[in-house]
């Protein structure tokens, strides 16, 4: 079973782990460290069986459970590696693999929250935007320490289509409500597009690249 179905026939009741600081993209890996209880229950349950959790963030007040609804777009990834600590605590490795959208909050089992979702993945694309983007990487690299650029580079030249956008996003994107707006979006090209605004801002904000020619 393909990590994309193992997420379909999970995605009925999907597990689901908010976490206000964290927006997770497609094809990137988070590692984390588990000791709340209701998540430790979440993580067990997931080992399990299909290894499945997704990615959240919450929006808005509390509702009349006394819980802030969760925000409709989010990442569904699988638990690739994993650590039980003496304790009772985890460390994993989750590994995004899709978008999903939450229809509906199911009715409480446990003491973490499950949803029934719809994945939502990218169609095909090909388009001047994607030149556009590893251009505007490029232009970041030489901006940056080597290693990181290179890694940013690599990236850029292996990835396409809305997987540049993620990856070039996950790298550069801090602001976890601009992610989440990212996240958000399944129009390929807007999402590549939004991508060059961002990497385009970080630019400004660092110093000129570093010419290699001789000093005076």
């Amino acid at each position: 079973m393909t990590p994309l179905e193992r997420v379909e026939k999970a995605s009925p009741a999907l597990k689901v782990f908010p976490l206000p600081s964290v927006v997770l993209f497609p094809g990137m890996a988070l590692p984390l460290h588990i000791f709340e209880a209701r998540y430790r229950d979440l993580v067990k349950d997931s080992l399990a069986s299909d290894r499945v959790i997704a990615m959240c963030q919450l929006e808005g007040p509390e509702d009349r459970a006394g819980l802030p609804p969760l925000r409709p777009m989010c990442c569904a990834a699988l638990i690739a590696w994993h650590q039980e600590l003496d304790d009772g605590r985890y460390n994993i490795i989750l590994q995004g693999v899709t978008r999903a959208r939450i229809w509906e909050e199911l009715p409480p089992r446990k003491r973490y929250r499950e949803v029934r979702a719809q994945i939502v993945c990218d169609p095909a694309f090909s388009g001047p935007e994607e030149e556009q983007l590893r251009q505007t990487a490029f232009e970041l690299a030489g901006r940056l320490p080597l290693n990181i650029g290179q890694n940013l580079l690599q990236n850029a030249a292996r990835m396409s289509g809305g997987s540049l956008a993620d990856a070039m996003a996950a790298a550069v994107v801090i602001d976890v409500q601009r992610r989440q707006h990212l996240l958000s979006e399944l129009d390929v090209r807007q999402r590549l597009l939004a991508v060059v605004d961002d990497i385009g801002e970080l630019i400004g904000r660092l110093a000129p690249e570093k010419s290699p020619g001789l000093l005076n």
